[in-house]
């Protein structure tokens, strides 16, 4: 893994909006990628949408400037997982960077036990979280009781695995292994998803690799790596943003006209008729996207209940107007031919 310089010079931060869809490297933290993207983008905020194992690579959309506000959407969404469980031995961890703590032989792995064990961890489970994670017991995170010898009583949490394809694998660390692809809900561990498939063998298991390919409809193949982040130009690190609306881009949309704009924006209701918001939007929607006039015044997000469009998340007018601003100078393709006044 190429190793990049410590961010050490002091830079001149900027107003940068929108989400980078980093393919997250081995062996850094999320929170080290985050650093280390929100200084080469010179970045004034960001944030990450829900944290990878070191051990992990694949999918972390970061959040640049407006887009934070709109994080939430993404940690609420489900997401898809490859990974490979070495068969026979349990760790610390329920992955490779532990230590091992038991050895077992591993039985026969045949197609039909591959089947039997996909239709048993798929749909709704109960997972008890593992020790070496990020939630909190009394104010601590788990991994700290965890590194100091202690295991505490966690709570059964209720996820969902939607798909689940599982295939014998090779690899020389483990007897036997195991290459599955599942697609769950927030919240689920793969770690321990992976130490249930092996006890429910009679073996035991751990990960030796994990990738995150898709989240909320974001894929691998849309992802930048921090080293070819690095060799770019600012332009060119600024044309892999996507926009901050992106987030929420599987929501119904309505425009508003300038003046109706501008209240929505100061966190006023807007009273309308029966179907104003839209054709395709329910009485009660959940979401919905809210333009201004020009078709990139994203303004933010609100639902709509008895003919109102009410606020939620708002964009303040100067996020509004530098998001314009970036849009022009983007090019004629990306942003209206008419001048575009706020919103």
């Amino acid at each position: 893994m190429t190793q990049l310089a410590s961010p050490r010079q002091k830079i001149k931060r900027r107003p940068v909006h929108g989400v980078l869809l980093l393919d997250k490297p081995l062996g850094l933290s999320s929170n080290q990628a985050l650093q280390k993207a929100k200084w080469l983008m010179r970045a004034e905020k960001a944030g990450h949408t829900g944290t990878l194992d070191p051990l992990a690579t694949g999918v972390l959309p970061l959040c640049f400037g407006a887009a934070t506000k709109f994080s939430q959407v993404q940690l609420e969404a489900d997401k898809t997982y490859e990974a490979v469980l070495l068969l026979g031995q349990k760790t610390t961890t329920a992955d490779a960077e532990g230590e091992v703590i038991q050895t077992r032989t591993v039985p026969a792995i045949t197609p039909e036990l591959l089947d039997k064990l996909t239709r048993q961890f798929t749909g709704p489970l109960a997972q008890i979280p593992p020790m070496y994670s990020a939630l909190k017991k009394d104010g601590k995170a788990l991994y700290e009781y965890a590194r100091a010898g202690k295991e505490v009583e966690r709570g059964a949490r209720h996820i969902v695995v939607y798909e689940l394809h599982m295939v014998l694998a090779q690899d020389a660390r483990a007897p036997a292994a195991i290459k599955i692809i599942a697609r769950c809900s927030k919240g689920t561990y793969i770690r321990t998803l992976g130490e249930d498939i092996g006890e429910a063998i009679g073996c035991g298991a751990h990960l030796g690799f994990l990738r995150r390919i898709e989240t909320g409809g974001y894929t691998a193949a849309q992802c930048v790596s921090l080293p070819a982040l690095e060799s770019m130009s600012e332009a060119q690190r600024d044309a892999c943003l996507l926009p901050p609306q992106s987030l929420v881009a599987r929501a119904p949309s309505v425009s508003l006209d300038a003046a109706n704009a501008g209240r929505f924006l100061s966190g006023l209701r807007r009273r309308g008729e029966p179907g104003q918001w839209g054709p395709n939007i329910p009485g009660n929607s959940p979401l919905v996207q809210v333009y201004g006039s020009d078709p990139h015044a994203f303004l933010g997000t609100a639902h709509v209940a008895a003919n109102e469009l009410i606020p939620e998340r708002l964009l303040s007018p100067i996020e509004v107007q530098d998001m314009l601003q970036a849009a022009a100078s983007a090019g004629p393709a990306l942003h209206s031919d008419e001048p575009s006044a706020l919103p």
